[in-house]
């Protein structure tokens, strides 16, 4: 375990289990009003399309921010099932501070913030807790994602297109606190633990990089591509396919960046349902087959 909180919430559990432990009507009326002011917000919050730099995006990669601004029109809807899973993470963190406050781990709940940049940019944001003098974030995740993303700091920061790291220094240094990491629930099976990002991040160089792309989003540089194609490989073999990389995969304007995309089923894959791939190109003895 990496966070003492995570020992007194696994023992909160396991004698809730065993009916010697519960939760009290208090914190079950601040869980359920929590989940009521979740659905407000993504029910009520008004149009989805304006663009703004917020903490939430801020690391996110530059050339999706570009579209976001410049060419919100051509952006590919979220599909229904996008927002049911924005409405259930918020669920799984209202539930789980509901959690820890059962088990007696104390915390400031979330609390807006505004990250002061040097060349005179302001990002607002709202972070989730502040325990022990850190700024901790909840996120909910996919098996998936719970078993490799969120496996250590550095598997997250390799991979971070969400910009996971950039949020939660963003946070910390808008109120003033330490970094320190997520508390990460696999949202198939409940498994929960805590990754620490303390030790691992680089601050300043986050920063940096902060202000670098509010500065390239302000002042309306040309657009740069942020990822190039990479070559597929099944089994650590080459199959001769081109297709994008993960940092592209959630991209709403992907299609932007590469006219020649070609979704399709995974072509060596031999499931019977295989995942979709985005190929950029395709090896002719796999299209004459």
């Amino acid at each position: 375990m990496n966070h003492p909180a995570e020992l007194k919430v696994f023992n909160f559990l396991q004698k809730a289990m065993a009916g010697e432990s519960t939760m009290t009507e208090e914190v079950a009326k601040q869980v359920a009003s929590d989940v009521e002011a979740a659905l407000y917000k993504q029910f009520d919050s008004g149009p989805r399309d304006k663009f703004r730099l917020r903490m939430s995006n801020i690391g996110k990669p530059k050339c999706q921010l570009w579209f976001e601004k410049n060419d919100p029109e051509d952006k590919t809807p979220f599909p229904p099932a996008f927002l049911m899973n924005m409405i259930l993470g918020d669920i799984v963190e209202a539930v789980f501070k509901g959690v820890l406050r059962s088990a007696g781990v104390e915390f400031k709940d979330n609390d807006r913030v505004t990250l002061k940049l040097p060349h005179g940019q302001e990002i607002k944001g709202e972070y989730d807790m502040e325990m022990d003098g850190r700024i901790d974030d909840v996120k909910s995740a996919s098996p998936w994602s719970y078993d490799n993303k969120f496996a250590s700091f550095d598997t997250l920061a390799q991979g971070d297109s969400f910009g996971y790291v950039a949020q939660l220094v963003g946070y910390a240094e808008g109120a003033g606190k330490d970094v320190g990491g997520w508390w990460v629930v696999n949202k198939a099976n409940g498994q929960f633990k805590y990754v620490d990002a303390s030790e691992g991040v680089d601050k300043e160089a986050v920063l940096s990089d902060i202000q670098a792309l509010v500065d390239y989003i302000d002042n309306d540089e040309p657009f740069e591509r942020c990822y190039e194609p990479v070559e597929e490989t099944f089994y650590r073999k080459k199959t001769g396919n081109w297709v994008l990389p993960s940092g592209c995969k959630f991209c709403s304007f992907k299609h932007k960046c590469h006219t020649n995309l070609q979704p399709r089923p995974s072509i060596p894959s031999k499931s019977k349902n295989p995942q979709e791939v985005d190929y950029t190109y395709v090896a002719p003895e796999y299209l004459d087959g």
